[in-house]
Order: C-alpha cells, then structure tokens, then sequence
C-alpha cells in the first residue's frame, strides 16, 4: 500500500493523464492530416517547444512561490537583441560565452522584479505588468528601430538553429530540444533533492507556516525571479538562434504561452504544487495543437485560439476539483500511514522493554 501511495501521488496521476492526451490529439490529427506526423512536422514541432518549454519552466519556479512573472516575453525579446547587437559587434565570441552573456541579461532583469517583489513586497502581477513595459519601451528607444538580421550574426548562431546532436529515421534530435530536456532535468532534480526547491514549495503551501519555520521568504522570493530571470536569458538566446531577425516585437505574448504551459501542466497559481516535466509536457500538449489546428485548413485562426482557451479552463477546473480533491485523499492516506508507522514503532519499543 505504502508503495502504491508513493508512486500513484496526483502529480505523477497527472502526468499520465496529459501524456494520454497528448497521445490523444496525436491519433485525432492522424486521423484528418494525411501524413501527419512526418520527421519534418516532428522537427519543428521540437524546435518551437523549446523555447516555451524553458519559460514554462521559468514561470513554474515563480508559480510555487504563489507569483506570476508577465515579464518573459520582454525579457526574451530584450536579451535577444541585446545579444545579438554583441555577437553582430564582436563575432569572435565563443558560443558558450554568448550563452552565459544572454543567462546575464536575463539575471538583471530577473533581480529588479525579485528586489520589488521579494524585498519590496510589491504584488507581483502590477511589478511584472510595470517591468514589462518598462522593458519593452528600453527596447524600443535603445533600438532605434534598427533590427538584427541574420546578415549581421556569426554563422553558427544562424546554423545553430539546424544542428542535430542526431538522426533517426529523419527525425533530428536538435540542439536547441536538447537545451530543453537539460533544463527539465536539472530543475527536477533542484526542486526534488535540494533545499531550495524544497523551499520553494514550503513558502507556496503555507507562507505563514514557511516564515515560522524560519525560511527567509523575502529571500526565496527573490532567488525565484532570479533564476526564472536567468532561464528567459537563456530563451532569449534560444530565440536569436531560432529567428535570427530580431525587432522591437521579439517575444510579445511567450509571457502567456508560458503560463498557459505551466498551467496546463499542473502547475498551481496557488504554489506549492506541480512539477518542471509537468509543466514541458503543457507546453508540449499546447504547441502540438498550435501546430496541429494550423495545419488544418478547416478551423479558422479564431477557433484555434478558442479550443487553446478551452484547453487552458479545462486544466484549471481539472486542477480545482479532480486533482485538489486526490491530493486531499492522498494526504488524508499518508497521515494514516505515517500514524500506523508510528503505533507499531511504539508497540516495538514497548515489546522491548
């Protein structure tokens, strides 16, 4: 039983149950797209998720802490352009320096929102609203309206975008995916086995218990923007890769994708709860209808965005009224567990004595 409980939780009940429905969509398109999935349709399917998938993992961190970062897509587009108008003055830049100089920008701007929210205790909704106009607007007047183009960028920064790590059957195992699953595993590991995911959760479930505890949650707070900063800066250079042209329009509206991922992922604006595969798979499950519903010449550009909307209220009420109601089963069931476990450990110390 005790085994059952710990891998059958809500979380993993959740992740199976979004993997079903992506198999789902996959059989439905199937069925009306000849040819539906074929390695070129895969290829850009994994290349476009994984800039939304790092977001998504992005705003899960802010999420668990009971936040929202509507930032993101201004980070993304400034770091992109910032990034760029580097590699466009000095090309000799190594590629994995042009990774860290993009994770940079995006820190900067991640620690102005912490300082406000974290320290400051400024809602994050109206800071992140205020920093994304903020951003934007330096975007536009520090740009001059003079936008990056590939002509400008060091070709491997153009090409990158193309490179596989590896092929199967046409289907290429990309770079850019690869950066992806990095980050997913990383972040699973940081939330499940270090302090400070764990952290991260304390503060979201119960605030006030966390604060008692003795979790500094100013501090927590801002470590979150921090690194969801960080993880836009690192969309950004992703984003420069993928596009190459850059505008004062670069990232507009990923802010919401990524919430839409992390939603439909199981990931509560409540905090406290959800998981970074959770929250790839959402971002997997909404591109893959993006892609999909496109493809289908008989649903128009409304009903695409209507069915996503759909999509993103029905997580929601799943999350609200099934999965809130297992998690109050499971823990109803381990308290039991855990008090059967501690009547037997009695009963043994008794026998002994």
């Amino acid at each position: 039983m005790k085994k059952f409980y710990e891998i059958f939780n809500p979380e993993q009940i959740r992740g199976l149950f979004l993997f079903s429905l992506i198999i789902i969509v996959i059989l439905i398109f199937s069925s009306l797209i000849p040819d539906y999935m074929n390695a070129r349709f895969i290829n850009r399917l994994s290349t476009s998720v994984a800039i939304v998938g790092v977001l998504a993992v992005a705003q899960s961190l802010v999420f668990l802490t009971r936040n929202f970062d509507l930032s993101l897509g201004s980070i993304v587009g400034v770091t992109a352009y910032l990034l760029g108008q580097q590699l466009w003055w000095h090309p000799e830049i190594p590629p994995l320096v042009a990774v860290l100089i993009g994770i940079g920008f995006g820190l900067v701007m991640g620690a102005i929102n912490g300082l406000i929210i974290g320290y400051g205790r400024v809602p994050s909704l109206i800071t992140t609203i205020g920093t994304q106009a903020i951003f934007r607007a330096f975007l536009v007047e520090y740009s001059n309206a003079v936008p990056i183009t590939t002509n400008n960028l060091p070709d491997w920064i153009v090409n990158l975008n193309q490179l596989s790590l590896f092929t199967i059957q046409g289907v290429e195992f990309r770079v850019l995916f690869g950066i992806l699953l990095l980050v997913g595993i990383a972040f699973h590991l940081l939330l499940k086995y270090h302090r400070f995911g764990r952290r991260l959760y304390a503060i979201g479930s119960n605030p006030p218990a966390a604060r008692v505890a003795g979790f500094n949650d100013k501090k927590i707070v801002f470590l979150a923007f921090l690194v969801c900063g960080g993880l836009a800066g690192l969309a950004g250079f992703m984003y420069l890769t993928r596009f190459g042209n850059i505008m004062v329009l670069a990232g507009i509206g990923l802010e919401f994708s990524a919430i839409a991922a992390a939603v439909v992922g199981g990931v509560s604006n409540n905090g406290g709860a959800g998981t970074m595969f959770g929250a790839i798979l959402g971002g997997l499950l909404i591109d893959l209808l993006e892609n999909s519903l496109f493809r289908t010449v008989a649903v128009s550009e409304f009903w695409r965005d209507a069915i996503l909307g759909m999509l993103i209220l029905l997580a929601v009420v799943i999350d609200y009224i099934v999965i809130g109601r297992l998690r109050r089963v499971w823990a109803r069931i381990g308290f039991k567990m855990d008090s059967e476990d501690a009547e037997k450990t009695l009963e043994g110390a008794e026998h002994v004595k």
